[in-house]
Formats: C-alpha cells, sequence, structure tokens
C-alpha cells in the first residue's frame, strides 16, 4: 500500500513538473496600442485609425480588423524571440517576430507580420484574395501602460 502511495505521489508530482516547465506564451496579456495606416501604391498615405492589439493564449486580437474586417482571435507564431542588449543603454531587450494568418470561405487571405522590440511594435496587414493583393496597411505602436509598469518605473526612476 506505501509503495502504491509513493507511486501515486511521484506521478502527480512528474505531471505537475512536466506541465510547469512547458513554454509559456511570453506575449501573453500584452496589449499595444497602435496606428493603423492604409498603403496605397502611388498615393499619399490616408489619416490613420487607432488599434489595440491584444495577445492572449497564442492569438491575437485587433479591434481594427474585428471592426473593418469581421476577424476574431487569429493564431500567430513566434518566428523569432531573442534577447539581446541595447548598445546605447546596455539595458537586455527582448525582440519578437510574429506571424498570423487566416483564409476564410471566399478565400481571401489576412497576413499579419510584426516585430516587437520590447515595448515597441510595428509591422503590415495583407489582405490577399484568390492571391492577388487586395489591400495593405501598416501599424505602429506602443504597448500599453499598465499601473504595475508605471509603478515600477517610478521606482527605477528613484
Amino acid at each position: 500500500m506505501k509503495k502504491l502511495i509513493l507511486i501515486f505521489i511521484t506521478l502527480i508530482v512528474g505531471i505537475a513538473a512536466i506541465n510547469h516547465s512547458k513554454d509559456k506564451d511570453p506575449l501573453h496579456k500584452k496589449i499595444f496600442i497602435t496606428q493603423v495606416t492604409e498603403i496605397k501604391e502611388g498615393q499619399p498615405p490616408k489619416k490613420s485609425t487607432k488599434d489595440e492589439i491584444e495577445f492572449k493564449d497564442g492569438k491575437l486580437f485587433s479591434n481594427f480588423l474585428n471592426e473593418k474586417f469581421d476577424l476574431k482571435w487569429l493564431k500567430y507564431a513566434i518566428d523569432k524571440d531573442s534577447t539581446y542588449k541595447d548598445a546605447d543603454t546596455e539595458i537586455d531587450t527582448r525582440y519578437f517576430e510574429i506571424k498570423a494568418s487566416i483564409t476564410d470561405a471566399d478565400k481571401q487571405t489576412t497576413v499579419i507580420i510584426c516585430k516587437i522590440n520590447n515595448e515597441y511594435i510595428e509591422g503590415e496587414i495583407k489582405i490577399t484574395k484568390n492571391d492577388k493583393p487586395k489591400k495593405r496597411f501598416e501599424f505602429s505602436g506602443s504597448e500599453k501602460a499598465t499601473k504595475i509598469k508605471e509603478d515600477k518605473k517610478k521606482k527605477k526612476d528613484e
């Protein structure tokens, strides 16, 4: 009986350790405030639109894409995840390259490619139909400030 209990406890601890060590999404619960601009060849850019891009559980949500194209949560893949030391500030900087894409029933494909450098984000949205370019947007912005991050920044400055 003692051996059975010992095996059971070992099994539970092993499962908990495996679940804890799984790679967690480093962008989980990050929100970025961006400006989205439509790009048309041979024409000056139009007025930009404010957007909020949220990352959660391996998916991203854009208010702009939801309102304009009825796109909800899109799965994304992190193509690059690295850390480097900024030459000017000598602070460790986290860098990501992300790609998300979705094709609907009408064969319209939306591809989002973005780069996140610490709290700054920039990227583009390409919409194609039957592999022909339809619309293109560029966006850039920064991470939405949270109360916790603001408190840490104040303490760092003091």
